[in-house]
């Protein structure tokens, strides 16, 4: 079942069981409010378990890096707007993963990951990655790194 995420009234809806519900549905919800002002874009997920194809995905493209997280998953999202394709997984420790793949621009295809605050940098990421501070009303501080995607798909 999706569930349209609601930006100005934060719900746990669908991540109770993470350990850090709260600044992860914060999270989820400052991603809902970016696509809704700058591309007038409802940001609408599901649970992981109905949607194996993005998260083959997301997994296909980490594995670029050599990235497989023991995090269970517990939303995804998948869209595109303009000539974008989006997808994001949200994990039960509180990190989301989110992949921005242009259509017609090889130079501007990148996966992000932004950990909730209060958790830890997952051991996957350790040392891989610095990660940079970004406050949210919605999520408090957000921490966030990338890498550039170097294959096709």
């Amino acid at each position: 079942m999706s569930y349209v995420v609601d930006f100005k009234n934060v719900s746990t809806v669908g991540l109770e069981s993470s350990p850090v519900a709260e600044t992860l549905a914060g999270l989820r919800a400052n991603e809902a409010r970016y696509f809704m002002n700058k591309y007038k874009h409802e940001f609408t997920v599901v649970p992981a378990s109905e949607s194996q194809e993005t998260l083959d995905y997301v997994n296909r493209i980490l594995k670029e890096r050599d990235i497989e997280f023991a995090a269970k998953p517990l939303e995804t999202s998948r869209f595109q707007v303009e000539n974008i394709k989006i997808a994001y997984v949200f994990y039960e420790d509180g990190l989301s993963v989110n992949v921005m793949y242009t259509i017609d621009d090889p130079k501007k295809r990148a996966v992000g990951f932004k950990l909730s605050e209060g958790m830890e940098v997952p051991k996957e990421l350790e040392g891989k990655f610095k990660f940079a501070r970004q406050k949210s009303k919605l999520a408090g501080t957000i921490r966030g790194s990338f890498f550039v995607i170097k294959g096709e798909y």
